[in-house]
């Protein structure tokens, strides 16, 4: 199974690559022998990151890139080599009750999580056909986008539509070898939700858990290679939840 995650010689793009998942993501890609482009708005981040992944002998570069502008992602991408990988990661959560939901803060949600996505997974696609070369893209979803949140009608919704996508785009791009699988992680601790897990709130969500416990990023670690490498020959258009039995839990 080791050998069936070497990524040697695969190229990779990973949006959102700046922090959380997204820079752990990169991380991973890199220690299993991929060349990873870091893609993100904040550049000083990527090429902060870039740097201590190569002086771990890991490969990648930075490439500022904000997935909400359609015109600079087919620009941009359209220079770059054929990708053999994509993690389409970029996201954002507004957090607002629907009643209080200001238009500009729904677009801002969908503009990235779902519109983002599309036209990221649409460019390098096209790059992959174009080259003649199989590839992985591998969009990362949440388990709110398979269940409800109060809160969250924005975020949840543009997961659900960013699931409905992948399925829709592995349909369509399997001919071209092209697979299109969705990852769908459940509570996982990072440093924007740790404080708010030491909460009574926090606290009382956790026990919901059937594993009564916080996902790890590592927890992500088996399940993204596996849709990202060619131990996933086989698999496309699935949605893949890491959540530790939180959609099975009981109402």
């Amino acid at each position: 199974m080791t050998l069936a995650f070497d990524l040697t010689g695969k190229c990779a793009l990973v949006t959102g690559a700046s922090s959380g998942l997204g820079l752990h993501f990169a991380n991973l890609l890199a220690q299993h022998g991929a060349y990873v482009t870091l893609a993100a708005r904040r550049l000083a981040a990527i090429e902060n990151t870039s740097r201590d992944i190569a002086a771990l002998g890991g490969k990648t570069k930075p490439l500022h890139l904000d997935v909400a502008d359609v015109a600079a992602v087919e620009a941009i991408l359209a220079q770059q080599p054929a990708f053999d990988i994509v993690i389409n990661n970029a996201g954002v959560a507004a957090t607002q009750p629907a009643l209080d939901m200001q238009e500009m803060d729904w677009d801002a949600t969908l503009d990235v999580n779902l519109k983002g996505a599309f036209f990221v997974a649409r460019a390098t696609a096209s790059a992959m056909v174009k080259a003649g070369r199989p590839g992985a893209i591998v969009n990362i979803a949440s388990i709110l986008g398979l269940r409800q949140g109060g809160t969250l009608s924005a975020y949840a919704t543009s997961k659900a539509g960013l699931i409905q996508l992948t399925k829709s785009l592995a349909l369509e791009w399997a001919r071209f070898n092209i697979r299109v699988n969705a990852l769908c992680p459940g509570y996982v601790e990072t440093d924007l939700n740790r404080d708010f897990f030491a909460t009574e709130a926090g606290k009382a969500a956790i026990k919901r858990i059937p594993q009564r416990r916080l996902g790890r990023m590592e927890d992500l670690d088996g399940p993204l290679l596996l849709l990202a490498s060619d131990a996933g020959a086989y698999i496309t258009g699935a949605t893949l939840a890491v959540d530790g039995g939180h959609l099975v839990s009981s109402l």
